[in-house]
């Protein structure tokens, strides 16, 4: 993904960017070791970013799920098993097979969230767990631009132009067949969608805050998650918890110790 906005100031488009950067560092802690198990990127755009966190949880097997042709290729040159799908359908993967699940940045593009939560809760062993990332709602910059008069900047109205705000940055397009954002959710709505399927949020943190960055924006992010940029969650299957009490104190993949499986860097 990248942008290109002439009404955007360097400054602002580099405050963006760097909050990107620091929600794949939450999703990345949020991530908990799942050694010689399967991960499943969904949405898994290049691959890299699968790559490196089956590296961080010693994760042998990568699966992806991803619609768009040029994500496909360089996500199977990675060493990928990627299968090109619209995740609206039906997942080819089966039931009780997926250990650690990573899905940043998707959810919103979707209108059928209920099936998204469903195949979740249908694809992870007893035991596995999801982490879910998406644009927050509740964020300050989108309720100070609702008292403005202007787009909250993730509610996209058109998946063929930029309105409402002009402080938007026009996204290159992923592929014709992905929209734009469709269904933006605050950290209630997102935890309550995924009780509604089965699943127990097991943590839930906020990343970025605008219009800081850096140290003062992980600060903040913590101090204040119901306004953060991000949404970062993390599941289990509601009665899996009986079955695995302790996966839920390990230690984050971040902190892991161990070598990167066999073939990654």
């Amino acid at each position: 993904m990248g942008y290109n906005s002439p009404c955007v100031s360097p400054l602002l488009q580099e405050v963006y960017l760097r909050a990107g950067v620091e929600n794949k560092r939450a999703v990345k802690s949020m991530m908990l070791p799942a050694p010689g198990g399967v991960l499943l990127d969904v949405g898994c755009a290049d691959g890299s970013d699968a790559v490196a966190l089956a590296s961080a949880v010693r994760a042998t097997t990568i699966v992806g799920l991803e619609l768009a042709d040029h994500f496909v290729e360089q996500g199977r040159g990675r060493g990928i098993d990627v299968h090109q799908v619209d995740i609206s359908g039906p997942w080819p993967v089966a039931d009780g097979s997926v250990d650690a699940l990573h899905s940043n940045q998707v959810i919103e593009h979707l209108s059928q969230t209920d099936h998204f939560m469903r195949e979740i809760r249908r694809v992870l062993k007893p035991g596995g767990y999801a982490v879910v990332s998406t644009n927050n709602l509740a964020s300050w910059h989108n309720i100070v631009a609702l008292l403005v008069g202007l787009q909250p900047l993730p509610c996209h109205v058109s998946d063929e132009a930029v309105v409402g705000n002009p402080l938007a940055l026009e996204e290159t397009r992923y592929g014709p067949q992905i929209h734009r954002h469709l269904r933006i959710f605050t950290g209630r709505a997102l935890a309550d969608l995924a009780r509604a399927h089965g699943l127990a949020v097991d943590d839930s943190i906020g990343s970025g805050y605008y219009p800081l960055s850096g140290h003062a924006a992980r600060l903040m992010a913590r101090i204040d998650p119901t306004h953060a940029v991000y949404l970062v969650q993390r599941y289990r299957i509601a009665s899996a918890d009986a079955t695995a009490p302790a996966g839920a104190q390990r230690t984050p993949a971040s902190t892991a110790p161990g070598p990167a499986p066999p073939g990654r860097p």
